[in-house]
């Protein structure tokens, strides 16, 4: 398991970050408090405080091509 932070400032964020997300198989949760989120629903992201980073959980080894795609939403 790969931990990143990202951070999701718009809606159009979200959207997007959704859209790259739901085009790999490997699981991707997002945690916030004591939430767990499904990386891949978008109802579940905008019940998170957005205002805040959001823990990133990846459930793969191989999520290079991944990273590559949502880097601008990464923070570090």
């Amino acid at each position: 398991m790969i931990t990143k932070t990202i951070s999701l400032n718009t809606i159009v964020d979200v959207k997007e970050f959704v859209n790259i997300v739901a085009r790999y198989d490997f699981e991707v949760d997002l945690v916030s408090g004591r939430y767990h989120i499904d990386g891949k629903s978008i109802m579940g992201i905008f019940s998170l405080d957005l205002s805040k980073p959001i823990k990133m959980e990846i459930h793969s080894d191989d999520c290079d091509a991944f990273l590559k795609e949502i880097q601008r939403f990464i923070v570090e």
